[in-house]
């Protein structure tokens, strides 16, 4: 497959590096970064790094996502980084997920920055007005995207718009959510009005215009959801008829064509954007390049499947995680019988290994046991789907629930697409809460549960019931409360410049 998201030497000019005593948001050196912009291709190679941040974003989906939600019930023998998130501990700010996605978001910011900064600077060097100006609008499309990335997840965050010193960044607070949305949308405007609609050749796979508007449309909904008294991604600003022409032009392109066959969405045969009509924005990795190649596939196949299934067949690599991270059996049991996306998004059969049977379900949508690395568990040859274009057409039907332009007969038909390919019967009159049903099953695996939940205003309902029908191991997971709808500023934050932030209520 096609890679463009990979790290090479500009590692060593772009990487941010950080230490305790250092907020992630740390200068390059200004002296080196002059020296290396002096050709087309170091824009193009920047550019490729900033993508590369990129690299553990389905991992962190995974983990922040899936786990937090109502699809994971989860139950270690030892305490793993992923149990106090399945739980609602209060202390989870030295938390290694959370620690990474605020370190790897800016990482990524800071290295959009830089590029940007350098085109204003050293533009002359590209040759090329058409080239600078695409490689800018890619660059804010990915801030952008870091950006968002932050809101869901913290709140309110620090913007950077520039290449920053120690003394300045030291200084930097936290914005409200309003204003960061606020620059997330001029960035993704400009980008919309800058991406070309589609690449052709070593291109295929970068950002387009349609990346850009359908993450403007993200960003409107979530806007558009509850505050539940916090400050968190949701402001109830009711601007779903600005996502939805957004949605509709898109759709309307006709570059992208709805999958019939539901595992075909997901094939390592399948993975060219060119090819896969169901991606419109990819992650996208390259496997078996080197004996030691971590840096370029994938690892979050193997996210939340245990290592003991890959034992029992053979595999002496660790290809999974230390120990089982079970699916709930609330959305085990959402599934129909004839649903044939059970079956393939959800082990049930069970594996024996080293003399024990377990049989507790697990996620396997992005496994196909035939593709298992030769070298490295960090090496799976398959990219990840972060914008498909079915979850298109069903924010589409939940922006015209929620009073856009549209009938009922419309998301009807939306809903029945998407019933139909899975083997289930049509229905009618679906209403907002069996839309959100449906989008459950379609994209468990995927990384949206948790997002869904925060847009849907029912989450404390919906995750306080599900501990009370799920937590039969009596695991204690504690009451979900308004402040746990975002995750806590990471303790390494809060020490670098005490002061300086204030951490989220309820850490």
């Amino acid at each position: 497959m096609k890679k463009i998201f990979f790290i090479s030497t500009i590692s060593a000019v772009i990487m941010m590096t950080s230490c305790n005593k250092d907020l992630d948001l740390v200068p390059i050196s200004a002296s080196t970064t002059a020296t290396f912009y002096q050709s087309p291709s170091d824009f193009v190679q920047a550019s490729n790094a900033i993508y590369a941040d990129l690299h553990n974003y389905p991992v962190r989906l995974a983990n922040m996502s899936e786990i937090r939600s109502d699809n994971i019930y989860g139950v270690s023998v030892t305490v793993r980084d992923w149990d106090p998130i399945n739980d609602f501990s209060p202390s989870l700010a030295s938390n290694a997920y959370v620690i990474e996605a605020w370190a790897a978001n800016f990482n990524g910011i800071f290295r959009a920055n830089t590029l940007l900064d350098q085109i204003d600077k050293n533009g002359s060097f590209i040759g090329s007005t058409t080239l600078a100006t695409r490689l800018q609008a890619e660059a804010r499309f990915l801030r952008a995207f870091y950006y968002f990335d932050l809101v869901r997840y913290f709140g309110k965050a620090p913007i950077i718009d520039h290449p920053v010193s120690l003394e300045e960044v030291n200084v930097i607070d936290r914005s409200p959510v309003a204003d960061v949305y606020a620059f997330i949308t001029a960035d993704l405007q400009f980008a919309i009005a800058n991406l070309p609609t589609s690449y052709t050749g070593v291109n295929v796979g970068r950002a387009t215009k349609y990346a850009a508007e359908g993450l403007l449309a993200q960003m409107y909904m979530a806007k558009s959801g509850p505050t539940y008294g916090i400050e968190g991604p949701g402001l109830a600003s009711n601007e779903w008829n600005l996502a939805l022409p957004l949605l509709n032009d898109i759709i309307n392109s006709g570059l992208f064509v709805f999958n019939t066959s539901y595992p075909s969405i997901f094939s390592y045969t399948n993975q060219n954007p060119t090819v896969n009509k169901e991606a419109i924005f990819d992650v996208m990795y390259l496997d078996k390049i080197s004996a030691n190649s971590d840096l370029y596939g994938a690892s979050f196949p193997w996210a939340l499947t245990p290592n003991g299934y890959f034992s029992s067949l053979g595999d002496t690599k660790a290809n999974g995680t230390l120990e089982i991270i079970p699916v709930s059996n609330d959305l085990l049991t959402s599934y129909a019988t004839a649903d044939i996306r059970k079956a393939f998004t959800i082990y049930t059969a069970g594996y024996t290994n080293a003399g024990s049977t377990e049989n507790r379900p697990f996620y396997k949508k992005w496994l196909d046991i035939t593709k298992i690395p030769a070298t490295s568990r960090f090496d799976w040859g398959i990219n990840f789907i972060a914008m498909r274009y079915t979850d298109i057409l069903m924010r589409k039907a939940e922006c015209i629930l929620r009073g856009g332009a549209g009938t009922q007969a419309d998301v009807d038909g939306i809903v029945n697409q998407v019933r139909v390919r899975a083997g289930l019967p049509v229905v009618t009159g679906t209403t907002l809460t069996t839309l959100f049903v449906e989008r459950r099953k379609e994209f468990a695996n995927e990384g949206t549960r948790w997002f869904d939940l925060q847009r849907s205003g029912d989450l404390l309902t919906i995750m306080n019931a599900w501990i009370a029908k799920e937590d039969t191991q009596q695991k204690a997971i504690k009451t979900v409360v308004a402040n746990y709808v975002i995750y806590p500023v990471p303790q390494t934050q809060l020490d670098a410049v005490p002061g300086l932030y204030t951490q989220n209520p309820g850490y």
